[in-house]
């Protein structure tokens, strides 16, 4: 059997549950007891109507996020939970930025900066104009320094938001549920045991 890699990186697990009141606590306390900092965290709808996605981002060793993922999958309402490294995922983050207006207009360097890192308005007002940008997280943390020396009044930036690389949809494996009949441990354990199958596409 080969030794799980010991090396910590950014994992993202996706989750695929149900809509249901006090889930989100339940996740956060399967965190909380290992003393896991959860780095980033976001829920959607998914692509299927009623089941919900969460991403969460957390720094941790192969073994530790393949326990968690399980843990997170013994909750009665989620159906399916996935960990993949940023390498197997397509992310981004969105980030907001307030900057005087009066500096936008009397400096054009300003404007050419926000141009060159791909930032657009979205609310222009006599104090202030809110930039809008996405990318990751070196990528949003770049425009903060060039804004700053301009008198950045104010930043935010959102969970990130990831899409599986290799994944067919959730589609596919809500219909082998719905196919397979109650008690059926045999698919139950390959799936389990599948590095590629259950817990990373």
């Amino acid at each position: 059997m080969s030794q799980q890699p010991t090396t910590r990186q950014e994992y993202n697990i996706t989750a695929y549950t149900e809509n249901h009141i006090g889930l989100l606590n339940r996740i956060a306390i399967i965190f909380s007891r290992r003393k896991i900092n959860i780095e980033s965290l976001n829920t959607s709808p998914s692509e299927i109507e009623g089941i919900h996605r969460f991403n969460i981002v957390i720094t941790e060793t192969e073994e530790v996020v393949r326990t968690i993922s399980r843990q997170i999958e013994k909750q009665v309402e989620v159906l399916k939970v996935y960990f993949n490294t940023n390498d197997e995922v397509i992310w981004q983050e969105m980030a907001l930025y307030k900057v005087p207006t009066d500096v936008i207009a009397e400096r054009a360097l300003v404007e050419r900066l926000l141009r060159e890192n791909g930032a657009r308005a979205v609310v222009i007002r006599k104090d202030y104009t809110v930039f809008e940008t996405t990318g990751h997280r070196q990528e949003t943390d770049n425009l903060i320094r060039v804004l700053q020396p301009f008198g950045l009044i104010e930043f935010v930036r959102s969970a990130r938001i990831a899409i599986i690389k290799a994944s067919d949809g959730f589609h596919l494996k809500l219909n082998e549920f719905e196919e397979a009949e109650p008690g059926d441990e045999v698919i139950e354990n390959e799936y389990l045991n599948d590095r590629d199958g259950v817990f990373a596409m």
